[in-house]
């Protein structure tokens, strides 16, 4: 059977890093097994879901180059999910419930107060007919829940090993709402098993789940797909991302300028025991790809190390790569350009702002007019070239006497209007006679 997993998106909201992780790990596995991928859009929920949200879903995944065999979207499956309930049903499995919220919220109270396991206590398995009939006068409607079998459920997880549980400490869960919405537990079960998923690979707040799951599958006709567990993202500190994750989306990064595979880089050896270091070829990623390397700790995710890897991937683009990016930044000042400027960009929007150094206009820091002052009246006739940086300074420090940080400095200020960043001698041929004259003199050019 062909290995085939699946990356199963909400249209609600934005990819953020810890949606890429879970798409990129069920990504690097398949194609490390000679599998397939399965793009699926969980849209049941109307009221939220976008044509938007999904749109841009597809380009993240598009731009971070995680491309899929299938797609499907679930609302367009809800005959499939009513035949499985009717089946279920059929079963004895689907159970009305009409409890309020309300009441069963009083009754998880009243159990923890007596040192009873808030959970459900199958009420809805002894209605009479008079609780029927009332139930009807005050116009309710039902939701459905799944009905457990009590039994231990066991499986090998390809992250966390031999796992167990217990279903008899768990709730029937519910599949069906009171409003006819399905929630996502049959919904996934039923595509898992037509899509012909093998393996679920997914974050390790889901274990509880999983032994529910496998009685669906079972009850379904199926066999249950292997699962793989992982730990969940953390920041530097340890401390929860959940309130930080939209300003971690993936349209954030690519808009910031990130490479996209600086992010699967980092996110594909966060939590296991290889380094994170800068890979250019997701076949690198694949080739080291293992769920044996994977550590139970958090996956502590952190945005200097993201641009740690990013830069290392900047600084080694050659000025072809780098040449259709500059261009449509209006920033291609040729290839002497990249390479004075490369080493000191994080992303590459940094360029920018090493372009405009270059052409100006840029205000000069002058801090000593007398020295400015004879500095420009050193300055080599044009036009430039790689020499005429140390034959200028050599020409400054004989006219002033300055030497070591007190003639250099303040050139450098003067002429870039910054107290850091690329070699001079290639930045000084590049602004060339004209704007070096006029920054000098004080002026913004």
């Amino acid at each position: 059977m062909t290995t085939r997993l699946r990356f199963a998106p909400s249209p609600t909201g934005r990819l953020h890093v810890g949606n890429v992780r879970t798409a990129l790990l069920n990504w690097l596995f398949a194609r490390s097994q000679g599998g397939e991928m399965l793009l699926r859009i969980d849209d049941t929920d109307a009221a939220r879901s976008t044509r938007a949200f999904e749109a841009a879903i597809e380009t993240d995944l598009q731009w971070l180059g995680l491309a899929w065999e299938h797609r499907a979207n679930q609302s367009a499956r809800f005959s499939a999910y009513e035949t499985a309930a009717d089946a279920l049903k059929a079963a004895g499995l689907l159970y009305a419930c009409y409890e309020t919220e309300d009441e069963l919220d009083r009754r998880r109270k009243i159990a923890q107060a007596t040192g009873k396991p808030p959970i459900y206590d199958r009420a809805a398995l002894r209605y009479t007919t008079d609780d029927l009939s009332r139930f009807k006068a005050e116009g309710r409607t039902a939701h459905w829940r799944y009905k457990l079998s009590g039994a231990r459920r066991e499986w090998d997880d390809l992250v966390r090993g031999r796992q167990s549980i217990d279903t008899a400490s768990l709730s029937d869960p519910v599949l069906i709402r009171a409003d006819g919405g399905y929630l996502y537990t049959l919904p996934s079960v039923v595509d898992d098993i037509e899509f012909k998923i093998t393996h679920i690979v997914r974050g390790e707040d889901h274990v509880a789940n999983t032994g529910v799951q496998v009685e669906i599958f079972e009850a379904l006709g199926a066999t249950a797909p292997a699962f793989g567990h992982f730990p969940l993202l953390v920041g530097a500190e340890g401390e929860k991302l959940s309130k930080r994750l939209e300003s971690l989306s993936v349209s954030d990064l690519r808009e910031a300028g990130y490479e996209p595979m600086a992010v699967n880089s980092l996110l594909a050896k966060l939590g296991t025991s290889d380094p994170v270091e800068a890979r250019t070829a997701f076949d690198d990623l694949v080739h080291e790809f293992a769920f044996s390397k994977v550590g139970r700790a958090p996956a502590r995710f952190s945005e200097e190390e993201l641009k740690r890897v990013n830069a290392a991937l900047v600084h080694g683009l050659d000025y072809d790569a780098a040449k259709p990016r500059l261009a449509a930044r209006g920033a291609d000042l040729g290839e002497a350009f990249w390479i004075a400027v490369r080493a000191n960009l994080v992303t590459f929007n940094d360029v920018d702002a090493w372009a405009r150094v270059v052409e100006g206009p840029v205000t000069p820091v002058i801090s000593d007019k007398a020295f400015a002052q004879a500095a420009a009246d050193a300055l080599p006739k044009g036009p430039y070239d790689a020499a005429s940086w140390q034959a200028f300074v050599d020409a400054v420090k004989a006219k002033t006497g300055a030497k070591g940080k007190a003639l250099f400095m303040p050139l450098r200020q003067a002429l870039t209007g910054m107290e850091h960043g690329p070699e001079m001698a290639p930045l000084f041929a590049l602004i060339g006679e004209t704007r070096a004259k006029a920054r000098l003199l004080g002026e913004a050019a």
